[in-house]
């Protein structure tokens, strides 16, 4: 379990806040999607779970322990991260980049190379085909599945994702987001995972918060969040989501 409780981030001495008193509470095995527009402090916020930040007041706990009383390098290691601009080493193969993380630890060369063949079937990329490939011979929505598999070398309890299919066109996001459904039913982690898109949020998260201007306005299931928001802000960010859905409901055979 993860729990961030009363957290803010001042990158200006406490002028203003990037975050700002957020609490929330992830539970084991589900997906919280933390949705909001370009600078509403939800990478931020992610972030600060494994110490890429550190906040400016209030606890994050993982597990029980207060992240701020761990080394900040094993805590990320033990947290597995998939970014947006993927982050790749040009110069290493497919199979050496999913080894990344192993190599860090110390692993046996065996072991990693088990490892990254095991992952790389998981994300459908048979290691026989792509493992000896570089990254710039792949195509975009391939190397997000890399970086997934990169995420999960040390098997780690937590996934986090920040707006890891931004960048891909619109039918191959789609597809990612049907494997990343299908991946999460065979894996069983908790994962965070961060976007500015209501439907891939929609189609992704057991619950979603919606930040605005470094504040949580509203936690809940998507169903709740469509039939119920509780601030303008919401009722606003969904309204025209929520019309398409009853209209696509309406029309549908």
């Amino acid at each position: 379990m993860i729990v961030i409780d009363q957290v803010s981030k001042s990158f200006d001495g406490k002028a203003s806040y990037a975050v700002d008193q957020v609490s929330l509470t992830v539970a084991e095995g589900e997906t919280l999607v933390l949705l909001g527009s370009s600078g509403c402090g939800k990478t931020t916020t992610l972030k600060m779970i494994n110490r890429l930040v550190d906040p400016t007041s209030g606890v994050i706990t993982v597990d029980g322990r207060d992240i701020m009383r761990q080394d900040p390098i094993e805590l990320r290691r033990s947290i597995g991260y998939v970014f947006q601009g993927i982050g790749l080493m040009p110069h290493l193969t497919v199979a050496q980049n999913v080894e990344i993380p192993l190599r860090l630890r110390g692993a046996p060369a065996k072991e990693q190379r088990a490892r990254a063949h095991t992952l790389l079937t998981l994300v459908d990329l048979p290691p026989e085909t792509y493992g000896n490939q570089y990254p710039d011979q792949i195509s975009g929505g391939q190397r997000q599945r890399v970086g997934v598999a990169r995420a999960l070398a040390t098997d780690p309890k937590y996934l986090l994702m920040d707006e890891p299919f931004g960048a891909v066109d619109a039918l191959t996001r789609d597809r990612l987001q049907q494997e990343l459904l299908e991946l999460k039913a065979r894996i069983k982690k908790t994962i965070i995972f961060v976007t500015h898109d209501i439907f891939e949020a929609l189609a992704l998260a057991d619950r979603i918060a919606v930040m605005h201007r470094g504040r949580i306005e509203q936690i809940g299931a998507p169903d709740d969040i469509l039939r119920r928001p509780q601030t303008d802000f919401v009722r606003h960010l969904f309204g025209k989501p929520a019309r398409q859905l009853k209209l696509f409901k309406g029309n549908a055979p």
